[in-house]
């Protein structure tokens, strides 16, 4: 079964179940079908929906490796929803609690929060420790 987030439509403010794979697709409500934007807001991530996201969306994927209690992490987290607005539609925006889902921590060899990954079918390509602005992380995932 394939990991799903919930968009809510900005017409009827119906709930809509979107795949990981369209996570940064344009859709359509299934009960007015109005237009339901991409994900514009960075997306809680559990080891299944990211799995899913990273291999199956065809845009770069930057991933923020953080817990709640990282004060550099809680400083970085309104530049991480700032860069999710401004890459819309051409990427998407994971949020990993390393508290809550130590194994992708570890898989990665997350070794200090907030770590930031971006990956592009499927592979990592660029990786950056330590909090940074939401610029930075633009450049990062949209670096041409």
């Amino acid at each position: 079964m394939s990991a799903t987030t919930v968009r809510q439509c900005p017409g009827c403010g119906a709930k809509n179940r979107v795949p990981a794979r369209h996570v940064a697709d344009t859709g359509t409500c299934g009960r007015c079908r109005t237009a339901l934007p991409p994900s514009a807001e960075p997306i809680e991530a559990n080891s299944e929906m990211f799995d899913d996201v990273v291999a199956q969306t065809k845009v770069p994927v930057l991933v923020d490796f953080w817990a709640p209690w990282c004060g550099p992490c809680r400083m970085a987290a309104p530049e991480v929803s700032k860069a999710a607005r401004a890459v819309a539609g051409n990427a998407v925006v994971l949020k990993v609690n390393t508290d809550e889902n130590p194994d992708l921590a570890q898989r990665f060899g997350i070794q200090s929060i907030p770590t930031f990954l971006v990956f592009q079918a499927g592979t990592p390509v660029r990786r950056q420790a330590g909090a940074v602005g939401s610029d930075a992380l633009l450049r990062m995932v949209l670096p041409d």
